[in-house]
């Protein structure tokens, strides 16, 4: 999204609402996604930001304000930024700057920082590979979770090592054309009114 486009955040959250539904819950391919979701406890935060002093100092507040929440309330969040770092090594070289931020903001050890991005590629991948979904997102985000709610929800899931391994499986047995349909499909839920559906 080019810098002077028009930031809808309700259909921002709505796409991301749907991604998280459909391809994350809907896929399992995070299966502790599904939990806080139902629950209420994520928060969907859209950053106007289109410089990464702004990115950032937004990132600081909701460091903040998860610090200040119940656990039990809210989770966790998503900071969506759709207005800058498209660019995925951009967005990359961005991460080390965030990481920055949260240790020098007193918070290491307390959340940490996962990301998700339109382009992501892990390395030693083509950016063509369908696996590259399991962390490819409608907009760029960073996703601030809490180190004690990973600790218990990795305790809780008998073989936490093995879901990488099964999301390439199910990735690649989707295929590149099913996954863009699924991505078109969360689009068009952004739209419909009500936004995304429920479940």
């Amino acid at each position: 999204m080019q810098p002077g486009t028009k930031i809808e955040p309700e259909r921002v959250v709505a796409e991301t609402k749907a991604w998280l539904e459909r391809a994350v819950i809907g896929l399992n391919l995070c299966p502790f996604a599904k939990g806080v979701h139902a629950r209420g406890q994520i928060r969907y935060v859209v950053s106007v930001a289109t410089e990464e002093l702004a990115l950032l100092a937004a990132l600081l507040d909701e460091f903040e304000t998860l610090a200040r929440a119940d656990p039990e309330v809210l989770d966790t969040t998503l900071l969506i930024h759709p207005r800058m770092l498209a660019d995925f090594n951009a967005f990359n070289q961005f991460l080390g700057n965030a990481e920055e931020a949260l240790a020098r903001a007193g918070h290491e050890g307390v959340f940490q920082l996962a990301s998700f991005h339109p382009q992501y590629q892990f390395a030693g991948t083509s950016p063509k590979d369908v696996t590259n979904a399991s962390n490819r997102s409608p907009y760029p985000m960073l996703h601030i979770l809490r180190e004690a709610s990973v600790e218990r929800a990795v305790a809780a899931f008998p073989d936490a090592q093995s879901i990488y391994e099964r999301n390439l499986v199910t990735l690649r047995s989707l295929g590149t054309r099913n996954w863009r349909l699924l991505m078109q499909k969360c689009r068009d839920d952004a739209l419909e009114p009500g936004g995304a559906p429920e479940g």
